[in-house]
């Protein structure tokens, strides 16, 4: 028995017991005559005392020899603290060591396993098993598995069943890109990573199994940005026999759930909003909701003022910043630089300052009066003591702009406390999206995307303002889940796949299969995906996935720790009947 209890769990209660424990050498301090060591394993840190007067002479002498890391056995008694420390469970005992073992020596380690370490974050992905070993990485994998076993409580007390559905699937064209899996024995021929399970838990819902989840990886070969993932996780669920209600209902429930039993937060409301307010409102799709500044369109009040920028504007919106009128000339202009920075694109920001008494002051004194502002902080809401701040342009790039200034302004106010949860609905998504390249439409979702039945008769007349019975789940300003209501007949889907411009032959060749299960009683049904790497990051109060996965990706997609990708042998290439030309 390598250890009789853990470095977290013993306490006054223990004093005189004999123990056994190992784990890793966090750090020593060496008094001559006296040793202490802080031994730590995943649950906590009990220190060692080796005492010359009380040790045993060999024993006293290898514990010198120990350094960060190394990997070690002790037997010894309990025994009280003189100087005890609060901070941590086990501070009012130590352990008199009568006998030690190393089990490992180790090299010193790139960079301190502490909890505010010197290694930087490239040097950590490369020796992530280290850095794993640090609380902050450690404790967020514990979290996850928390949120995880949760989930699977919650759905399984409700008759949900955990099926697992399969890795090697079939390329499609829908979508982001595939990562692609040559088969040996096919030759020629590949599978595809699944992006999604989507329509093997369709399948299920045609085999009867009506409440399916599933816990699992998916894989897009998407250019990456800096919190993407090429393989993430999903809470992927489905149910049959269902409208739009009972599954946000369920969902709005796993949420309530959640909160509760990992945060000890109680939310009673859900807001739903249409996908046409969001944008209008807040400018993207996933609004934070924790705070205000919502848009305030100024057409109206800002054209044929004899201000050019305006008057040949699609659209002019503004928001009111709240106690944002004290701002100098020199954060105003950084803030204009900021909305001028490629990443946003403005062209430039028109402001009015709202005076406690009731007058403005703005940029544009020259072709607006106090009239005209007076309704400017009437559109937007603003009150004496903000500024409201003024975009124009094409209104969709527009609104855009307006949305990221929105954030970046919340969080320099302080308005984005990750420990408030304001979680929403947004419903009746556009069906299709037109690609201005192409000309061609797709799907907002996927394919198989339920249109609202009484929009149908406009898929031919006018298939952009076309609903989806669609809908997302935002929670402070990101999209955790998503999901749809299904087609579930085949002369629906045939239809679907004709405006997305599929030919019959396409069609059948790509998804035959799931149409040919609709002909044999599909019954009707929906489902959502929760992204659980994001969801778990968001209630650990975090931005970024990283920490919460074990062995993440870089923003190139690499594994920095294994070195991968990698090239593979030419033997391999040969039995693969794959030639590579690099040139």
């Amino acid at each position: 028995m390598y250890r009789s209890h853990n470095c977290g769990e013993l306490n006054a209660s223990n004093i005189n017991t004999e123990v056994t424990l190992a784990g890793w050498v966090q750090k020593s301090r060496d008094k001559g005559f006296m040793n202490w060591v802080d031994l730590r394993d995943r649950y906590g840190i009990t220190q060692l005392i080796f005492d010359e007067s009380r040790t045993d002479k060999n024993v006293f002498e290898l514990a010198k020899t120990l350094g960060r890391e190394f990997v070690i056995q002790v037997k010894g008694t309990v025994i009280e603290r003189e100087a005890k420390n609060k901070n941590i469970p086990t501070g009012e005992i130590e352990i008199l060591v009568s006998e030690l073992t190393i089990l490992n020596a180790a090299l010193t380690p790139p960079f301190t396993i502490e909890d505010e370490t010197d290694g930087g974050e490239d040097i950590r992905m490369k020796y992530r098993y280290l850095d794993i070993r640090r609380n902050p990485v450690k404790n967020s994998l514990l979290f996850r598995h928390k949120v995880a076993m949760e989930v699977r409580k919650y759905l399984s007390d409700l008759d949900f069943c955990e099926v697992e559905t399969p890795y090697l699937i079939k390329s499609t064209p829908e979508g982001a890109r595939d990562f692609v899996v040559p088969s040996r024995m096919n030759e020629g021929q590949f599978y595809a990573l699944p992006q999604s399970p989507q329509t093997f838990k369709q399948l299920l819902m045609v085999g009867g199994m009506d409440k399916y989840f599933q816990i699992v990886k998916c894989f897009r070969d998407e250019d990456l940005r800096a919190d993407r993932q090429p393989e993430f996780t999903q809470i992927d669920c489905e149910m049959a026999f269902v409208e739009q209600e009972d599954i946000l209902n369920v969902f709005e429930g796993l949420t309530r759930h959640l909160l509760k039993e990992i945060k000890g937060i109680e939310v009673d409301k859900f807001p739903r909003i249409t996908y046409d307010y969001a944008m209008k409102t807040y400018g993207n799709d996933k609004p934070d909701i924790r705070f205000g500044m919502k848009f305030g369109e100024l057409n109206e009040f800002a054209q044929h003022k004899e201000f050019p920028v305006f008057n040949s504007a699609e659209l002019v919106v503004g928001i009111a910043v709240p106690g944002a009128g004290n701002y100098t000339r020199k954060e105003i202009d950084g803030l204009i630089d900021w909305v001028k920075r490629p990443q946003v694109g403005a062209s430039g920001m028109v402001y009015a300052k709202c005076n406690d008494d009731g007058t403005f002051k703005s940029s544009v004194d020259k072709f607006y009066d106090q009239e005209d502002l007076a309704n400017w902080a009437k559109a937007t809401e603003a009150n004496p003591g903000d500024m409201i701040f003024v975009l124009s342009g094409p209104a969709n790039k527009t609104r855009a702009q307006l949305s990221a200034l929105r954030m970046e302004l919340a969080t320099r106010l302080g308005l984005r406390n990750p420990e408030e949860f304001a979680p929403l609905w947004v419903v009746d998504f556009p069906l299709l999206e037109l690609d201005e390249e192409s000309g061609r439409y797709h799907a907002m979702h996927h394919p198989f995307t339920s249109p609202k039945l009484e929009d149908m008769t406009l898929l031919e007349t006018e298939p952009g303002k076309v609903r989806a019975n669609a809908y997302d789940m935002v929670l402070n300003g990101n999209e955790i889940g998503g999901g749809s209501i299904r087609i579930h007949d085949k002369a629906t889907q045939q239809l679907m796949f004709k405006y997305l411009g599929f030919t019959e032959e396409e069609a059948k060749a790509q998804f035959g299969f799931l149409m040919d299960a609709f002909q044999f009683g599909a019954p009707p049904h929906g489902g959502l995906a929760f992204g659980l790497d994001r969801l778990v990051a968001i209630l650990g109060g975090q931005e970024t996935i990283r920490d919460f996965i074990a062995f993440p990706k870089n923003n190139s997609g690499r594994d920095v720790m294994i070195d991968a990708p990698a090239a593979i042998d030419d033997s391999q290439l040969k039995e693969l009947s794959i030639k590579l030309d690099l040139k």
